[in-house]
Order: C-alpha cells, then sequence, then structure tokens
C-alpha cells in the first residue's frame, strides 16, 4: 500500500508496529524468578537451621561422647539422663518463673512507649529512634556495660555511686545471690534491649486504628483516657499483643548472651542453654545429651507457647 503526499508524490505506508508477544521460557516465568530469589535463603535455612536441627534430634537417641557421629543406640536414656540433672531441671523451672515475670513487664513497658510515642505532635521520628536504637546494640556489649559500668560492685559503679549519695553501703550486684540483686541487672537489661523493637511492633498496630472508632466513642459518651483505652485500643491490639508475647517467651527461655557473660563464673541464675552448653561443649562433651536436653527445651517452649495462643486466642477471628 503506499499513499500520496500533497505535492503527488506516492510514499510507502508505514506499518503498523506488531504487539510484543510474551516472552516465553523460564526466564518469562514468574515460577523461574520465585526459585531465583528464594532458592539462596532456602539453602542457607536448609544447611544451617533444618540440617542441624534434624542431626540434633538423630544424636539425642545415640551415645555421642567427643563425636558428633552416632556410636551406640541408646533410646531415650539421654532424655532421662539430663530429666535426672538436678542443675538442667532447676534453670528450666527458674526461668518459667523469670519468663512468667519478664514477658507481661516488656509488653507493658513496649505498650506503655507505643502510646506515648503515637500521641506525640513533633519530633515523633526522634523518639522512635532514640527507643529503638538500643535494639541494634549487642547484647555481649550491653552485658559488659551492666557488669563493668552501671551495675559495678565497687564504689565507682553508676548504681552504687547513685546509692553513696543517700549513704547506702556499695552492693556486689552480681557476686552474691542472697539476695539476688543479679536479677536486677539482668532484667534492666533485657527490658532495654528489648522493649525498643516491640514498642514498634505496637506503634505500628496503634496507627492502624481507624479513628472513626475514636470519634463514634467520643459521641456516645466515652471519656478519653481510660475507658476508650481498655474498650477500643486495647481489642485492636490483640492480635500483635498476642504475637508480641509469643516472640517475648521464646526470647525468654532462648536467653544465653547477657547470662553468659553476666553469671559466666557463677553457679546460680544460669539459664538452660548455659546447661546445654556445658554438657555438650563441656568437660564430658556428651553431644547425645545435649541434644537431648535441646530437644526437652524445644518441646516446653512449644508448649508454653501453644498454651499462651490459646489462652490468647492466637488465630481466632475478630467475632469470637
Amino acid at each position: 500500500m503506499s499513499t500520496t503526499t500533497k505535492r503527488g508524490v506516492a510514499r510507502p505506508a508505514s506499518a503498523k508496529a506488531s504487539p510484543a508477544r510474551p516472552r516465553r521460557g523460564l526466564r518469562g516465568s514468574s515460577t523461574f524468578n520465585f526459585w531465583l530469589f528464594t532458592s539462596p535463603f532456602l539453602i542457607g535455612l536448609t544447611v544451617f537451621v533444618y540440617v542441624p536441627i534434624g542431626w540434633s534430634l538423630w544424636l539425642s537417641f545415640f551415645e555421642a561422647r567427643f563425636t558428633v557421629t552416632p556410636s551406640k543406640f541408646v533410646g531415650f536414656d539421654n532424655y532421662w539422663q539430663m530429666l535426672q540433672d538436678s542443675k538442667f531441671t532447676g534453670s528450666l523451672v527458674t526461668f518459667t518463673v523469670f519468663a512468667a515475670f519478664i514477658v507481661p513487664t516488656t509488653w507493658a513497658l513496649s505498650l506503655g512507649l507505643a502510646l506515648m510515642v503515637n500521641r506525640l505532635r513533633f519530633m515523633k521520628a526522634f523518639f522512635r529512634s532514640v527507643f529503638f536504637l538500643p535494639t541494634a546494640c549487642s547484647y555481649v556489649a550491653a552485658a559488659l556495660i551492666w557488669k563493668m559500668s552501671i551495675f559495678s560492685g565497687v564504689r565507682f559503679g553508676l548504681m552504687n555511686t547513685i546509692l553513696g549519695w543517700f549513704g547506702v553501703e556499695n552492693i556486689a550486684w552480681l557476686a552474691n545471690p542472697d539476695p539476688p540483686w543479679y536479677w536486677l541487672v539482668i532484667v534492666t537489661l533485657r527490658l532495654w534491649l528489648q522493649a525498643g523493637f516491640y514498642m514498634i511492633l505496637f506503634l505500628a498496630a496503634l496507627q492502624n486504628i481507624p479513628p472513626e472508632l475514636y470519634e463514634a466513642a467520643a459521641i456516645d459518651g466515652a471519656k478519653p483516657g481510660w475507658q476508650t483505652f481498655r474498650y477500643i485500643t486495647l481489642p485492636q491490639l490483640r492480635a500483635t499483643s498476642t504475637a508480641v508475647i509469643l516472640l517475648l517467651v521464646i526470647a525468654a527461655y532462648q536467653a544465653f548472651d547477657e547470662f553468659y557473660n553476666l553469671l559466666a563464673k557463677t553457679t546460680w541464675g544460669r539459664p538452660p542453654l548455659v546447661e546445654l552448653y556445658n554438657t555438650a561443649l563441656g568437660e564430658s562433651q556428651d553431644y547425645g545429651a545435649g541434644s537431648a536436653g535441646a530437644v526437652i527445651l524445644t518441646l516446653l517452649i512449644l508448649i508454653v507457647t501453644l498454651a499462651q495462643g490459646k489462652f490468647l486466642g492466637f488465630g481466632r477471628g475478630d467475632d469470637k
């Protein structure tokens, strides 16, 4: 085909651009792209998480001293040995009490910080960053600061200096189990490290609450403050609160870094992971018993987590 210009000269008509055909093959496939981006993470997760968990479960049924290669099948003897170990069972009981205290305390502090930051009209980003910043600090570095600077047993420690202003004698915070002042050191350290992270979770949930709910409550006569918090804010935070509590329970039983650095040379206040560390990597080098203890600790965390989720209604709809 051709077209005629104003001067009568014919010129060929421009061909219509053909529509681009979809790319075929693996490179144009969404499945290929999915596995391309996720396979490195899946490989790392399998090699460094799933394989060690499976191997630990396998070792727990064998006698494996000074080697990670099982030599003799012993059944549940390793489990029975760990359950008869008073240090290990005592640490489980101690940290059940520790979890019962630290979980609601961290939950209340995180929620309080989130409510306070959410009500700010200026410098909200600044205070959000300030409270979240301790989360980036290493547990080991924070434990050494708490041990050597803030709660040092000598009179140059910050807490002893402050108490000295009121005539209180120096306190050996970590050197004496009676009274157990070391729990104050550990609890304040853990609150400082964890509260900022869970504050961010609560803050995100608070910002997702529709403001129409508060307007309707004000029309119905609800007073701002405790009434709106109890009947509107807290129910809207139920899903986030449940997730935070479950994460706190798991973190409480898996505490290791701060306890090891604060109480490494003592015989009290040791968490279950320290006892497992001493069993598997100490003088006995009993990997079978250590693996059995790890399985027992995992089952305990699973039971407590499921009980918490059942009690708090994790996964239930809002209409139930």
